[in-house]
């Protein structure tokens, strides 16, 4: 059996699976995160550390399973953050998460140095304040103490390998997100650390996904309840793995959409997707010689949880407010959500933007506020499609996974809105942990390749669109569009108010 870890935004889920990937069994343990003024958003390492030794031993007591029956731990987790480790590799302050957007002003320095579209060549990536790199400049600059001590800057499931193993390693597809990787030579970009001004022996070797580590050590075993020397495949970010547990492994396979904290629009391919528009990014894909064109919203999820916790918060409340929510109108009414709660990144870029209803009133109440939000994201993302279908990727239908594809109500404003049929797939939520134990799997040599992945979920609905109501979703996408560029300067200045 395969223990996977997913190291998300709210929490670590532990898994069970077999040895080609099933899902026996999952279990959680949260942790909190940080918000605060002016884009900040932080963890504590520790925290991280402490959630996945709870969540392995509570998956094992919960599905009675010895320990010495698992073979391998896979790892997934968020990306785009910034771990700062001092010469023992202990934590020289909280760890600064993807959804941090405070070190504008040392992106724009990056993006003078380097230019856009030369960047978006090497990195496939814009040069933007969510991403690691410019995460390290802000720190050198305004806590010089803190800088001083740091030795190495890793992401997130890169510290839980080495709490796992004492090894400290990165894999493609994380570094991808580090705004430091040149996808042309597999490498750490000399031009972008030469104009960060960052020494690339801070960051880790940057070895295959599917790379055993090392061995649970004689500390991390007491920690996590499975035995010494359990072997330990490293994994990737959470965004290629969700491809994997989608099973999105090749160029030929249906794109997806996943519905979490962020949410974006995702495929498979053998090469970077270069966007004219500089809509999407490409990460590397934890499948050799594979890349993932994707257009990365902040807050999608995020902001359906955010108008939840207003009106409430509970299970009962949710299904309440989302079963209110499609009995009501909101853009047939006028009324739009622009959800930048946390700025954005696809199809925008703009780290000021803000979350922003507009055409509020008199009569409209909770409902009609959480309609808004599930429409606001889907035109959002409906944007962010273009970057596929003007590149010539084919989107016959999307397959969404994630903890809001658990609605269908959603998945249904995303039919009405996309004009695309949604497919809900069974995995749903789990999409992560399975990709970590496929890539686990592989790693381990339990499987022959990552093809199994693909018949580890299956098709569980379908959600068609309104066709009827095509013209209007066109037309209400403009106006989601209008409200958006009519305040853009209006963002800025917000800001500097601020």
């Amino acid at each position: 059996m395969i223990v996977a870890h997913d190291l998300g935004t709210t929490g670590n889920k532990a898994s069970l699976h077999t040895d080609d990937g099933r899902t026996l069994a999952t279990f959680t343990a949260e942790y909190p995160t940080q918000f605060g003024a002016h884009g900040v958003a932080e963890q504590d390492p520790e925290q991280w550390w402490q959630a996945v030794g709870a969540a392995t031993r509570g998956l094992l007591e919960q599905v009675g399973v010895a320990a010495s029956e698992v073979r391998g731990i896979g790892l997934s987790g968020q990306m785009m953050g910034a771990v700062f480790l001092d010469g023992q590799h202990r934590p020289t302050r909280p760890a600064i998460i993807w959804a941090d957007s405070r070190s504008q002003e040392q992106a724009a320095r990056l993006l003078d140095a380097v230019g856009q579209e030369t960047a978006y060549a090497e990195l496939g990536h814009r040069i933007h304040p969510t991403y690691t790199l410019a995460k390290m400049m802000w720190v050198r600059e305004n806590e010089p103490q803190v800088w001083a001590r740091t030795r190495h800057v890793c992401v997130a499931k890169d510290i839980v390998a080495y709490r796992m193993t004492g090894i400290l390693v990165t894999d493609p597809s994380d570094a991808s997100g580090t705004n430091a990787f040149d996808q042309r030579t597999g490498d750490w970009s000399e031009r972008m650390l030469a104009a960060a001004g960052i020494d690339a022996a801070v960051l880790p070797p940057i070895v295959p996904s599917t790379s055993v580590v090392g061995g649970l050590t004689p500390e991390a075993a007491a920690a996590t309840g499975l035995p010494v020397d359990t072997p330990v495949v490293l994994g990737g970010g959470d965004g290629p793995m969700a491809a994997v547990g989608a099973g999105v492994t090749a160029a030929e396979d249906s794109a997806y959409a996943c519905l979490g904290s962020s949410s974006w629009i995702s495929c498979a391919a053998i090469a970077p997707l270069h966007d004219p528009q500089l809509r999407s990014m490409t990460f590397n894909h934890v499948v050799p010689g594979h890349f993932v064109p994707t257009a990365t919203m902040q807050a999608g999820g995020a902001s359906l949880s955010w108008v939840m916790e207003l009106f409430g918060g509970g299970e009962d409340d949710y299904g309440r407010l989302l079963a209110e929510a499609t009995a009501v109108a909101a853009a047939d009414e006028g009324l739009f959500f622009l959800p930048y709660l946390l700025g954005e990144r696809s199809p925008n870029w703009n780290a000021n933007a803000a979350g922003t209803f507009a055409g509020l009133q008199r009569h409209h109440g909770p409902a009609h506020l959480v309609r808004a939000v599930l429409e606001g994201v889907a035109f959002n993302l409906r944007t962010c499609m273009g970057a596929f279908t003007d590149s010539g990727i084919p989107l016959e239908h999307i397959d969404a996974i994630g903890g809001g594809a658990q609605s269908e109500a959603w998945l249904q404003v995303l039919a009405d809105v996309w004009q695309i049929p949604v497919r809900q797939r069974t995995i749903v939520a789990d999409a992560n942990s399975l990709g970590a134990a496929v890539t686990a799997a592989v790693g381990l040599g339990l499987v022959q390749d990552f093809e199994v992945a693909k018949n580890l979920s299956s098709i569980s609905a379908e959600l068609t669109p309104d066709t009827s109501r095509a013209d209007r979703a066109a037309a209400q996408h403009e106006i989601f569009l209008a409200a958006y560029d009519r305040l853009e300067q209006w963002f800025d200045t917000r800001r500097v108010s601020a």
